[in-house]
């Protein structure tokens, strides 16, 4: 019957150890419908949608799928009954083809034909075709056949449009539409507000694993939806502090990068950043943004081409060598607790990770590392039971403060930046945009590499774009529009656009 929802929570409860992750959550989602599920970090969306989708199972609480109870025990029974999960990164075999995907390990189940359901759908997607050939947009759309070729009319999306550009989330959102035409129940997650209201037609918000609202997207807006999300209101405006550059800091001179596969990852990259300068790069997924990082760094030697910190050749040096040469850089790695951070260690130990070398002595002396945290979670407002919890228990956007603000105490002339606010909520991500900006009025040169072309826009001096690891533009941020980054991005305007920089 149209009146009763397609999913359906009544009083969802999940609790690990002493900690309730949802609380009584009731929720309803109904056919033909765009739901947002909103909160920020670590209120609860993820535990949710995981015992939707099978891998938790409730402590309490019922779940009723087209109005009949039924209890979830594991992924294969989310799929029998019709629900499908799309997640941020991606579960596809790479060697394998689109239709290899779509088929592996259901040979002789699908319900729907993989052809069928993109032409239903209007993917754009060659079923033949490697999945290590497409774009993110196609892999994405691979998934999406995945779960509707095994049935499924019920939908989880979470962080859909995270590596997107503008022009392929609209092609998402054109998709999205057709499964809401179709009678299709969608949830969508995402700390995008934009995008919250252009999608959606309810939203429900999540605040320390307690429903506290669901609205109609038509009769709300971006304030309202962070109000509730936060408790209090909250200024969404990224500003860019005007001030002007100082001296050249770093310098990059026709970069080259090959890596162990012979895949030319970087091509003739060159741009230089100045004093109290924020000079962002966009790209999609794989443009070359990580090697671009590392080898400044040092954790990559290029190919060819030069890296110099005031003057100083310090391409092919390995980290230590750059510190001992006085550069001082500090860099906040896309991997949080791959790269940043040992999630198994506490605060302190971490803050220690940087500085241990200093120390004389056979004993590290674990007592300025204690004071150094105590005042960082202060000053950063760090959510955390106590300085001595592992860090992996803890949410990203506190994690992602530690990492910061451990890389900030080193006092850097030049600050590598990669994604700083993936995956985070509204609120942590405003704090991580000021942090920035006070390190850019005391004259440290940023290297912010983002995926939101609105914040890039809004927080940077210039925004160089790359492109299948060529440079396609500098543009001065004054100048640019989101339009003319996603050309740039997708390589359909190739000229450096020299009159914009």
């Amino acid at each position: 019957m149209p009146d009763i929802p397609a999913i359906q929570l009544n009083r969802l409860t999940k609790c690990f150890d002493k900690v309730t992750a949802c609380d009584s959550i009731d929720l309803t989602v109904r056919r033909g419908e765009i739901l947002a599920l909103l909160g920020e970090n670590g209120s609860g969306k993820t535990t949710l949608t995981n015992m939707l989708s099978g891998i938790y199972q409730p402590n309490s609480g019922q779940i009723l799928l087209d109005g009949k109870p039924v209890r979830i025990r594991s992924p294969r029974d989310a799929i029998r009954l019709g629900i499908g999960m799309i997640h941020q990164h991606f579960k596809l075999v790479e060697v394998l083809t689109a239709r290899e995907n779509i088929l592996l390990g259901q040979a002789g189940m699908l319900k729907v034909k993989p052809e069928d359901a993109a032409r239903g759908m209007g993917l754009q997607v060659d079923l033949d075709r490697k999945v290590y050939d497409m774009s993110v947009s196609e892999k994405q759309a691979v998934e999406i056949l995945k779960v509707l070729c095994r049935g499924a009319d019920k939908l989880i999306l979470d962080g859909p449009t995270a590596v997107l550009t503008p022009q392929e989330i609209q092609n998402l959102f054109d998709t999205l539409r057709v499964m809401r035409r179709e009678g299709k129940a969608i949830i969508i997650i995402t700390h995008k507000l934009e995008e919250v209201m252009e999608i959606s037609d309810r939203v429900s918000v999540l605040r320390k694993g307690v429903n506290v609202g669901t609205v109609s997207t038509a009769e709300t807006d971006r304030f309202s939806l962070t109000e509730l999300m936060v408790g209090r209101p909250v200024d969404l405006n990224v500003r860019r502090v005007e001030m002007p550059p100082g001296q050249a800091l770093l310098k990059v001179d026709k970069l080259c990068f090959t890596d162990a596969a012979g895949r030319r990852v970087l091509e003739d990259i060159s741009f230089t950043l100045k004093e109290g300068e924020i000079l962002g790069v966009a790209g999609v997924a794989g443009s070359g943004q990580k090697a671009l990082c590392e080898i400044i760094t040092g954790l990559e030697k290029p190919s060819s081409g030069d890296v110099l910190m005031d003057g100083q050749p310090i391409a092919g040096l390995s980290p230590r060598e750059i510190i001992r040469k006085g550069v001082s850089m500090a860099f906040i790695p896309e991997d949080r607790l791959g790269m940043g951070l040992v999630g198994g260690m506490n605060i302190p130990d971490n803050l220690l990770l940087k500085t241990y070398r200093d120390q004389k002595g056979f004993f590290l002396r674990r007592g300025p590392a204690r004071e150094q945290a105590q005042r960082m979670v202060e000053r950063l407002r760090i959510v955390t039971p106590g300085l001595n919890v592992k860090i992996r228990k803890l949410s990203g956007g506190n994690v992602q403060k530690i990492l910061l603000g451990r890389e900030i105490d080193l006092s850097p002339r030049v600050l590598i930046t990669a994604y700083p606010v993936r995956g985070l909520d509204i609120g942590a991500s405003m704090t991580i945009y000021d942090m920035l900006n006070e390190q850019k009025q005391k004259g440290v040169g940023i290297l912010y590499v983002g995926e939101d072309l609105d914040v890039l826009l809004g927080l940077c001096d210039r925004i160089m774009v790359l492109c299948a690891g060529r440079m396609t533009a500098i543009v001065e941020s004054q100048f640019a529009t989101k339009a003319l980054l996603g050309m740039k991005m997708t390589g359909l305007v190739t000229d450096k656009e020299d009159d914009y920089a």
